[in-house]
């Protein structure tokens, strides 16, 4: 609104000083940082001490994990700064004409609202039990039911898949080969004093890494007669990644600030991602798909990352506030959106490692304890406790060493994920 605020005044012949600030991405991306980290920082007190003026605090079940008892009373529904802080910015400084911002500005609301409802849930049932006198125990069934938590993320899904195969402002180009004809939909571009011609991809693509040309086809899944489903084939794949990016999310979020670095590395990486790939000359050197009107998108990038920044000062051991669902789910939900709005999905396993491990450690405990229960009559584990966090835990190491070294192995995962843009 800032943004088209200046633009206004700048068409009415009205100047003062620092509105050219405004003309630059990279200013509003440092200011979109500043103002998320300020909101996050400033306001944050203020919602913990609401928070625990309403007594929204954390219930913990006896786990028999070091420290999960200090943890009772901690409020919860953090997430809600963590929205504020990603929100605000971006409706101030980023041009809201752009398809790719509104997308993510509903997809952050919708999980958002989701999350929200299953935090309020879990609350009022534990106030219900107060109420009547009894001793509450946090169970699996307080919350939203889960069948409703994945009907929100399929619906976001869906509606993201959608967006980038029917939206005309959400398109990817391709380099034309030859000289095209006087009939043929082609953008010329002036590039290193040469045209270049480009077409808008008409099916769904990709990037793929370690395979010349970087780039995939959804199509190629499909055999020929079939090929006139790809655009179902590919929103299936979306909701997938969405619904699986999301719950990952909300699995790490297990130890004080795990899933808030976790976050904020992954967002530097699809920042990068989005800047090469909305950059004609580093997406021509780096052979990857240039994608139109991306730039506008590292303004949401720079806001989630200075939320997430902002939030560990609460966040981090000892907690003083956790992000609850309201965060988490909203969280994945974002980076699942920004990888595919960027044509990045394929790289999710590695730039999302931290979230992959967490959420197949899972699988595969209970997979397993079902498995040995059928066959053995009593059900065995592979680890101590699920999720992978919790099995460190258990092992004896404390949780700020668990955090940290989950924080290095997203970093190393992010920079492989980079490097992978320049390795065939």
């Amino acid at each position: 609104m800032l943004y088209h605020l200046i633009d206004w005044l700048k068409e009415m012949g009205f100047k003062f000083p620092g509105s050219a600030l405004f003309q630059f991405i990279t200013s509003r991306v440092l200011l979109a940082v500043i103002l998320s980290l300020i909101i996050t920082t400033v306001f944050g007190k203020k919602l913990i001490n609401y928070l625990l003026h309403k007594q929204v605090g954390e219930s913990v079940r006896d786990l028999g994990l070091q420290g999960e008892q200090q943890k009772k009373g901690t409020p919860t529904m953090g997430g809600l700064i963590i929205i504020l802080a990603i929100l605000l910015p971006t409706l101030l400084l980023a041009d809201l004409n752009k398809a790719y911002v509104r997308l993510m500005i509903f997809s952050t609301i919708w999980l958002g609202i989701v999350g929200f409802i299953d935090d309020y849930l879990k609350l009022r049932a534990k106030r219900i039990a107060q109420q009547q006198g009894v001793a509450y125990r946090k169970g699996d069934k307080d919350g939203l039911a889960g069948w409703f938590k994945i009907l929100g993320q399929v619906g976001l899904g869906l509606i993201i898949g959608l967006t980038l195969l029917f939206n005309e402002n959400t398109k990817a180009w391709r380099e034309y080969k030859g000289i095209p004809g006087s009939n043929e939909a082609v953008k010329t571009v002036k590039f290193q004093e040469k045209e270049r011609y480009f077409v808008e991809a008409d099916e769904p693509i990709s990037t793929i890494p370690f395979v010349a040309g970087h780039e995939f086809n959804y199509a190629k899944l499909l055999p020929e007669a079939l090929r006139g489903f790809t655009p179902v084939l590919y929103i299936l794949i979306v909701i997938f990644i969405v619904t699986a990016v999301s719950n990952g999310a909300n699995i790490t979020d297990g130890l004080d600030g795990l899933a808030t670095g976790v976050s904020a590395l992954i967002g530097i990486c699809l920042g990068v991602f989005a800047y090469a790939s909305g950059n004609l000359l580093l997406a021509d050197y780096l052979n990857i798909m240039y994608i139109p009107n991306l730039g506008e998108l590292s303004i949401f990038i720079g806001a989630m990352i200075g939320a997430c920044v902002g939030f560990l000062w609460y966040n981090a051991y000892p907690a003083q506030v956790f992000m609850g669902d309201t965060g988490s789910l909203t969280l994945g939900g974002i980076i699942a959106a920004l990888a595919i709005i960027v044509r990045k999905e394929l790289l999710i396993p590695i730039f999302c490692g931290v979230f992959l491990v967490e959420n197949l450690s899972v699988m595969a405990q209970v997979s397993y304890f079902k498995y040995t229960r059928r066959k053995y009559g009593e059900g065995r584990r592979i680890f101590l406790m699920s999720p992978l966090h919790h099995h460190y835990q258990k092992l004896g190491y404390h949780e700020s060493k668990i955090v940290t070294r989950f924080w290095i192995v997203t970093i190393l995962c992010v920079i492989f994920s980079i490097v992978t843009l320049k390795i065939r």
